[in-house]
């Protein structure tokens, strides 16, 4: 079995543990999440590779981390995540990519990620939950940081914070690589 397959069963596996547990129904869900319950189904049944933004909003509206839905061993109480167990939710040619570098529920998700964009590169987000906080701190380059449509320059050293239920993204206008740290942490859900 690859590294996918088992993301794919761990994905399955979750994912309809997490939706039986909020009490959703597969329409309800697919509403929550804005995706197809055809889609939720192929997940739940292992026979589709979603893309990482599907993973996203089935997790946003589930509730829970993309780290929850990938993998769910909440024991011990101290979690080491050795870094071939880290995943790289997308990547280019050029070099750039993001990696979840470890995540927790408590009171609501939290995620660490570490990223790397190339020159000329970018990733966009829709608006997370209401309540959700974004934390950057950028280690080499200058990232540019677009919120609802305004841009920050972010150069190496600096950290910034923001809430991130709005359009928002991260781009490398520069000609240099941009290495930055992030923590997306989201509300528990009512």
């Amino acid at each position: 079995m690859t590294d996918l397959d088992h993301l794919t069963q761990s994905l399955a596996r979750n994912l309809k543990r997490w939706r039986q547990e909020r009490n959703f129904t597969l329409d309800g869900l697919a509403a929550r999440a804005g995706v197809s319950r055809g889609m939720l189904i192929q997940i739940e049944q292992a026979r589709t590779n979603p893309s990482v933004g599907t993973v996203v909003k089935v997790a946003d509206a589930l509730g829970v981390s993309i780290t929850t839905l990938l993998d769910f061993d909440q024991e011990p109480q101290v979690r080491l995540i050795p870094a071939e167990q880290a995943v790289r939710l997308w990547s280019t040619e050029a070099g750039s990519h993001s990696t979840l570098l470890a995540g927790a529920e408590a009171p609501g998700p939290l995620e660490l990620w570490s990223w790397r964009l190339m020159p000329g590169e970018g990733s966009d987000s829709d608006a997370h939950p209401s309540g959700t906080t974004e934390l950057v701190h950028v280690t080499s380059g200058v990232l540019t940081l677009c919120v609802e449509g305004s841009d920050h320059r972010v150069p190496a050293g600096t950290s910034a914070s923001f809430e991130s239920n709005v359009p928002h993204g991260y781009r490398n206008d520069g000609a240099e690589p941009v290495e930055m740290t992030m923590a997306v942490s989201v509300p528990a859900p009512r």
